[in-house]
């Protein structure tokens, strides 16, 4: 599957996006689908992540109850809805996909997209 991740840009604290990842040359439901970021000079971090069905959602803890993860498999589309964000969430963003099982480890992951810049600022 390929992956096309957008909707990132620069907003202020307190600010929202929302971000979307395209999935094509696959059937788009078979695949959970994580978000990752990574900030300059730090690791790719996991930020949220859903089951193929949409049923099943996670969260890194600095983002519970400001980001939701969601998808249309109609659409062939999964989202990061992120409210309330912070200049620490500044990072690339970027959407993976896997079959089967919804994981948290970015290791876990096989397709990824290109990334998508978000910057906030304060």
């Amino acid at each position: 599957v390929q992956l096309q991740a957008s909707g990132g840009g620069q907003v202020q604290a307190g600010g929202s996006l929302r971000l979307s990842c395209v999935g094509s040359g696959s059937t788009f439901s078979d695949y959970a689908m994580g978000w990752f970021r990574q900030a300059p000079g730090k690791e790719r971090e996991f930020v949220a992540s859903i089951s193929w069905t949409g049923d099943l959602t996670y969260y890194e803890d600095p983002v519970k109850g400001r980001f939701t993860v969601s998808r249309d498999n109609a659409k062939n589309t999964v989202y990061l809805q992120m409210n309330s964000l912070k200049p620490e969430d500044t990072a690339v963003y970027y959407c993976a996909a896997k079959k089967h099982k919804v994981a948290i480890d970015a290791w876990e992951y096989d397709y990824w997209g290109q990334g998508t810049q978000v910057t906030v600022s304060s």
